[in-house]
């Protein structure tokens, strides 16, 4: 195989198109790399009208620039395309609904919206070119509070008045301070002008007559250069709550574009690098009868100071952390208005703390406290915002959470004070979305209860017991419920079919209903090609784990010996499953490397979703360890098992896979032949803070964890085929990874590998020509190394 070496200077070598082997799949690379425009594109963002008369979504069967909004009535039986100013005035699907007042309230278009649901009649709260926020109603719901430039508002039904319930403002303004010579001056000038005197002792009595005023006014809370964050009011109406973000100033990647409409070179800042100073966070209670503003103090809660488990390797150095705190959730409130649910965690990601918050006295206690060495996460245990799956029951007695305790994320409830903590669903499940019926008698969620890669939709009583599947069809449901709750819109797909859209009746209602097919999407060429529907199979890891993986399997007269190992990206993902995968071109490509005699293999691998906790944090402190040696068992158990040659093993992926790919071609080369990277991770240590400080903590704080992890420091080890594949103004994992790689590779000698780069595509590729050239380069190699 021809072999170059990329340098910024042959640019315009790296595209020039490729001889390719002959194929005997009817399928065409081109083809598959349109995406949907070869598939037909789906249904999505489903929402119900407020009658439950009909059901909404967006849909682009016309294969138009981009989706519109599509609605299909029960009654007619018909769907509808939605004109642009009909589809504008259509309320916001997501709003907040009051507990006992038929109105919601939401957001759209950066006003405030108020919806009757009873009459389905809507009416703006504001019109204003600014844009309003965190909708949330108040004053036993008689109010409506927003925030708007940083402050809260209050718009009242009865009256329709607006009222400025914060005045949060950077500074406060102070008289100018004046040296002996003004003051001499200014004295002077009072004693030679009565004018003067008279305007100064109006202004005087103007200004004692506004600070009586004042009283009935917000007091000004000085938030300096910090942000002003999560600003709620209490439903009395009585508290704000809000904290203050100090963000601190760190360094940020610029990123060249080279391909531009001006001809220039143009750089985009982007993202900093993991090892960031954190920002400081500090919550407050305004109560606006007292008029009194005071911190909530969080230095109490348990273990915020402990010191982390992975410091033992490092006995020499001292771990620091001054800042121990991370994101505070926005309080969920009691509906007596004094109380409210915080979520929040440590800035180590090793803690979460829910705690009860006394908004009179601004003191907190701590409820639950869920601890991990590794890094706290799972289904619904936190979240980058407001937390994560947490509420009040309908006694409002009793708290709902979840939480990985068992190992699996499953719902919880705990009393006000913390005690009697209870697990109302288990075992080696996940239990994703959940949330009260509107009887507030059961649950409903999904799970995959089944199996790790099928989705159903549950419901169950409210205190737990027999959970009854509502969905019957083997793959992934994605239900939106009817706002009467006795209809279930349902967006289903299955390993070989793509997503549409289906209607039920809900089987609590009518235990005999079927699904009635709404949509149908596909495109006459993706028809007319019989995709696979690849097995789903387990085998056993060196350690003894059982790994799940997707297995598609040649036909005995084009078998060619050979394997291809395709490695998901996001590490925290699932892909073995029984749904139609969010790697649709890669499930396409795999469809056509069967028919040209490959055996493909889709590892679930260590980190990936979908197992529980164990599985999770199977990759902590050493990425590239567990999660591949379940590629090298992989290959392995093809080998023993699928009649693979052992030196014909390729493997392959994008963004954590494409890591994973040059870890594999780095230190397993005695198993892989060839690997493509795709927009790869090179040197976690460039990566940034948010994912990797989960998993490996920090650079400076746990060194050991990131030179194990990262490619760079093993590329020594290469002796296979690499292909490194990367879009220039990648604004995720930046270009300059494998710029470094690539130096890295020139100075050790290597030239079994040759770099694509693509100019004008980010982390997600989005032109058809770049995914074509894309994965015509990864046929190529596979073909070349892999086969006769």
């Amino acid at each position: 195989m021809r072999h170059f070496l990329l340098s910024f200077f042959c640019l315009a070598a790296i595209h020039t198109a490729s001889a390719q082997e002959p194929n005997i799949s009817s399928l065409e690379i081109a083809d598959i790399m349109k995406g949907y425009d070869f598939i037909g594109h789906r249904p999505s963002n489903v929402f119900w009208a407020t009658d439950n008369s009909s059901v909404y979504f967006d849909w682009n069967p016309e294969m138009a620039f981009s989706d519109s909004l599509y609605n299909y009535n029960l009654a007619k039986k018909n769907i509808d395309k939605v004109a642009y100013i009909e589809a504008q005035r259509l309320p916001s699907t997501r709003r907040t609904d009051h507990p006992t007042i038929d109105k919601a309230i939401y957001v759209k278009d950066g006003d405030i919206f108020v919806l009757d649901k009873s009459t389905s009649k809507i009416m703006a709260i504001t019109n204003t070119k600014e844009r309003e926020s965190n909708p949330h109603f108040t004053d036993n719901g008689k109010k409506v509070a927003f925030v708007n430039d940083q402050n809260i508002f209050t718009w009242s039904m009865a009256t329709g008045t607006i009222e400025q319930v914060t005045d949060f403002v950077e500074k406060l303004d102070e008289d100018p301070k004046r040296n002996s010579k003004d003051e001499w001056l200014y004295q002077d000038q009072l004693e030679l002008f009565g004018v003067l005197r008279e305007r100064k002792e109006k202004r005087e009595l103007g200004e004692s007559i506004r600070k009586r005023m004042e009283k009935f006014a917000p007091i000004p809370i000085v938030f300096g250069s910090k942000r002003v964050i999560n600003q709620t009011v209490s439903p009395s109406g009585r508290y704000v709550t809000y904290v203050l973000m100090d963000s601190k100033k760190n360094k940020r990647t610029m990123v060249p574009h080279f391909v531009t409409e001006s001809g220039y070179t143009e750089e985009q800042s982007t993202r900093t690098k993991v090892g960031d100073e954190l920002p400081i966070y500090e919550m407050f209670v305004y109560d606006t009868q007292k008029r009194t503003n005071y911190e909530v103090k969080l230095d109490s809660l348990e273990g915020m100071y402990d010191v982390p488990k992975f410091t033992q390797d490092y006995p020499d150095k001292v771990y620091e952390n001054e800042n121990p705190l991370g994101r505070i959730s926005s309080p969920i409130w009691h509906s007596n208005g004094n109380k409210a649910i915080l979520d929040i965690q440590a800035s180590n990601y090793k803690n979460r703390w829910l705690v009860l918050l006394d908004a009179e006295t601004g003191t907190i206690t701590q409820l639950d406290r869920q601890h991990d060495d590794a890094w706290i996460a799972g289904p619904g245990i936190t979240g980058w915002f407001d937390g994560g799956d947490l509420g009040w029951m309908p006694d409002e007695k009793t708290i709902w959470y979840k939480s990985e305790k068992t190992g699996y994320a499953h719902l919880y409830t705990m009393d006000m004070d913390g005690e009697n903590k209870k697990a109302i669903t288990s075992g080696e499940f996940e239990i994703y979305d959940p949330f009260i019926a509107k009887d507030k008698k059961r649950w409903y969620f999904t799970a995959n209860k089944n199996h790790p890669g099928d989705r159903q939709f549950y419901t169950m009583p409210l205190k737990g017991g027999k959970m009854q599947q509502l969905t019957q069809w083997e793959g992934r449901n994605d239900v939106t419920l009817s706002p009467d709750e006795k209809q279930m819109a349902i967006l289903y797909s299955y390993s070989n079919k793509p997503t549409e859209l289906y209607l039920q009746e809900n089987p609590l209602y009518n235990k005999g209903a079927e699904p009635l097919d709404i949509t149908k999407s596909n495109t006459e060429e993706f028809s007319d090609y019989d995709w696979k529907d690849p097995e789903i199979i387990t085998f056993s890891a060196s350690d003894g784990a059982e790994v799940h993986a997707r297995l598609y399997t040649p036909r005995t007269e084009v078998k060619n010996d050979a394997a291809v190992i395709f490695v998901h990206g996001a590490g925290y993902l699932q892909n073995a499953h029984k749904w139609w995968s969010s790697y649709y071109r890669e499930y396409m490509f795999h469809n056509f490397l069967v028919d040209n005699g490959y055996t493909v293999m889709d590892i679930d691998y260590r980190g990936s979703a979908g197992y529980g906790r164990d599985w999770r944090t199977g990759i902590y402190r050493h990425m590239g360890g567990k999660d591949l040696s379940d590629q090298v068992d992989g290959a392995k158990y093809l080998i023993e098992n699928y009649g693979v040659d052992s030196e014909k093993i390729g493997i392959y992926g994008g963004s954590y896979g494409g890591f994973i790919t040059l870890m594999g071609m780095f230190n397993a080369p005695e198993t892989f032949s060839a690997g493509a990277a795709i927009r790869s991770v090179g040197d976690w240590a460039a990566y940034n803070h948010g994912y990797t400080a989960h998993i490996l903590n920090t650079p400076a704080s746990d060194s050991l964890a990131y030179k194990r992890s990262s490619p760079i420091y093993f590329a020594e080890g290469l002796e296979g085929k690499l292909l490194i594949l990367h879009g220039m103004v990648d604004d995720n994992v930046h270009f300059q990874d494998m710029v470094r790689l690539s130096q890295r590779l020139i100075e050790l000698g290597k030239e079994n590998w040759e770099m694509a780069v693509y100019p004008v595509e980010r982390h997600g590729f989005v032109e058809p020509s770049s995914w074509t050239d894309e994965y015509k380069r990864i046929y190529k190699l596979f073909q070349e190394t892999l086969t006769d």
